[in-house]
């Protein structure tokens, strides 16, 4: 009788029990970073997916910007050997090709790890953030100098006309800039790192756009616009006129787009974040988004190597000697045994007599 009485019970509970659904609370026990969540694991699944192929998409750009990257730092240490000297601009190239490079393997944290994230103390999160914030702030105060030397060349300040005190410059005001972001984002306690939290409020976006994207782009329009009217008054052409110019503008514009693209899906990301949790389909948008950012460094290589003419010439002198090396022994030209005629006049004795 008892044991009729369990089997009933068993049936009750298991006919009361609620069918699978793809909506459930998972929490791993394993891991201490897990938190109970109610998230669709179909959602997950594709918002994973989303993720994983930008991530594949992004370290293929990353392989070609890291590859021109390279080579233009090869270019411009062949250059300094055969003329001992760089002109100011492309020193600043130079500068700004280094900076990018440590964009490139910076963005190593978010290839190797996505769609998970990077798990580490809050403390090594927040350096983590703090360098990729200097390196991006430098990289936009390099095309600033860049602008203000293609307006006013050469410079009228003397000061400028040094590469310490610009490089001085350049890198007190963007740690500057970094402290005040580090500060806004204080330390968040969470396994998994975010450069850029959206828990951190909407204060912090806002001040990541403010001082990473409108104060350094409205320096640069400034200077522009001065250097537009500077030469229309002297009849003159303002970049169009100098071989780099092109080139700054088309870098500036790809890494205003991509800038300006991350910084907006940053402070939405934030605002949702104020009022309820992010979504899976949220979090991998951040994630596009934040690849589209580290995507810049390597468009903007690559448009240096191949609209940058000093830099494009050694490109095709170098595919020109792997065209020589690589080339089949019957295309090559047989040797040509030559023999120089030898002429020999010899007097005989009558022809002395004579």
């Amino acid at each position: 009788m008892s044991n009729q009485s369990v089997d009933f019970n068993f049936t009750t509970e298991m006919s009361t029990s609620p069918p699978f659904s793809d909506t459930s609370t998972i929490t791993d026990i394993t891991d201490p970073c897990a938190t109970s969540t109610t998230f669709s694991i179909s959602d997950k699944i594709a918002a994973n997916d989303i993720t994983s192929r930008a991530n594949y998409v992004y370290s293929a750009i990353a392989i070609l910007g890291f590859a021109a990257g390279c080579f233009l730092i090869y270019s411009f240490i062949q250059t300094y050997r055969a003329q001992r000297r760089l002109a100011w601009l492309q020193c600043l190239l130079w500068a700004f090709c280094g900076i990018q490079l440590l964009l490139l393997l910076l963005s190593l944290h978010a290839v190797v790890y996505r769609p998970d994230y990077l798990k580490t103390t809050a403390l090594g999160c927040a350096a983590l953030s703090f360098i990729i914030n200097i390196a991006s702030l430098c990289g936009l105060f390099v095309l600033v100098l860049m602008a203000y030397v293609l307006t006013l060349d050469p410079p009228s300040h003397a000061l400028l006309r040094k590469p310490g005190v610009c490089a001085a410059l350049v890198i007190v005001t963007s740690v500057l800039f970094a402290l005040v972001l580090a500060g806004i984002r204080g330390l968040h306690k969470t396994c998994n790192c975010f450069v850029d939290p959206a828990k951190a409020g909407v204060s912090y976006a806002a001040a990541k756009l403010c001082l990473t994207f409108l104060i350094p782009y409205t320096l640069q329009l400034g200077l522009l616009i001065g250097g537009c009217v500077r030469q229309w008054k002297s009849k003159g052409r303002f970049l169009s006129g100098s071989e780099e110019g092109p080139m700054f503008l088309a870098v500036t514009i790809i890494m205003f787009a991509c800038l300006l693209l991350y910084s907006v899906v940053l402070v939405r990301g934030a605002k949702i974040q104020r009022e309820e949790e992010l979504s899976s389909h949220e979090q991998a948008f951040l994630s596009v988004a934040e690849f589209i950012w580290f995507a810049g460094s390597s468009v903007s290589l690559l448009l240096i190597l191949f609209m940058h003419r000093p830099c494009r010439e050694s490109l095709y002198g170098l595919f020109r000697q792997l065209r020589d090396c690589c080339r089949s022994p019957r295309h090559t030209q047989p040797n040509r045994n030559i023999i120089a005629p030898h002429i020999e006049i010899t007097d005989t004795l009558q022809d002395i007599e004579s």
